[in-house]
């Protein structure tokens, strides 16, 4: 079954009624609604005069719904996990703990070749040349010590879109607002499945910055950018005006998690792919096996 994101950005009263998320609007706006709690997977909560109950967030929290809050700028800022997402928390912990340097590098090693060979297979649907992009893909070496995935980088961005001088830098003109967008949500995902495979989501491979929480999903949710980052190709190449994140936009960005993408030759929901990508994580971290199972953009 494929997992919906919820959206909510108006005033509303969120309660749980007979394991359905209750939906009340105030002064009786609009007539109540129900939506089954095991069909969420991700939640997204925007204005601020949302009221939620605990014992919902106790059940979206038992089911692993990341439950996503937005500031007044209406940007996602944080989400909430469950602690225990797996029945061997203590030994996937102990495992993942244990991984070694090698391993971890190894990792990065077939991540960064990942995103690089998905951003070139982007730019070649739009027209671009990729020679350069699929030859530093098969340069990587392990750690990415000749960091081809930033040199990379300077020529995806130089080319994606059709906005002379454009630069990705996260408080950087539009449609910079629309990808940090896009990436929240990406995100949210990412740390769901890691929690969902027993991981933390808080140990790299590669990221390692003390202040961020979510270092190893800001590592796996790597290759999966390009399919945040067509979905804002479409957005400005088809919008006049795309400075602010209306309701139409985020319609467009909030389905990412329901994308279609392409695992080991078969087509499958994003979010259903990214617990396969984590499942597939543990198990190099366990010496199950060597590869991460990471989408091909078709």
């Amino acid at each position: 079954m494929i997992k919906r994101t919820l959206h909510f950005g108006n005033p509303a009263y969120l309660s749980t009624k007979n394991n359905q998320l209750l939906v009340r609007y105030p002064e009786g706006e609009k007539p109540e609604k129900t939506v089954p709690i095991e069909d969420v997977g991700v939640l997204v909560l925007e204005d601020p005069q949302i009221t939620i109950t605990n014992r919902l967030l106790e059940q979206l929290t038992n089911r692993n719904i990341a439950v996503v809050n937005c500031n007044q700028q209406h940007m996602p800022i944080g989400m909430i996990l469950p602690l225990n997402g797996h029945s061997e928390q203590n030994e996937r912990f102990r495992v993942q703990l244990e991984a070694s340097l090698p391993l971890k590098k190894n990792l990065w090693q077939q991540t960064v070749q990942a995103k690089i060979r998905n951003q070139a297979a982007l730019l070649n649907e739009r027209g671009n040349k990729t020679d350069n992009m699929r030859y530093w893909a098969k340069g990587v070496t392990s750690g990415d010590s000749q960091n081809h995935e930033s040199r990379a980088a300077v020529y995806y961005w130089q080319h994606l879109f059709d906005i002379t001088g454009f630069t990705r830098q996260r408080d950087g003109l539009p449609p910079n607002n629309l990808l940090n967008y896009g990436y929240a949500i990406l995100r949210a995902v990412c740390a769901r499945a890691l929690v969902g495979s027993g991981l933390l989501p808080v140990l790299g491979i590669h990221h390692a910055n003390k202040y961020n929480a979510y270092c190893l999903a800001d590592d796996i949710m790597e290759p999966y950018r390009p399919f945040v980052d067509v979905i804002v190709t479409h957005i400005t190449d088809n919008e006049d005006d795309y400075e602010e994140l209306d309701t139409s936009i985020k319609k467009d960005l909030l389905q990412i998690p329901a994308l279609d993408v392409q695992l080991e030759g078969k087509k499958s929901p994003l979010l259903v792919a990214m617990s396969r990508t984590t499942s597939s994580l543990y198990d190099c971290f366990a010496g199950v096996s060597k590869k991460i199972i990471y989408p091909e953009y078709i």
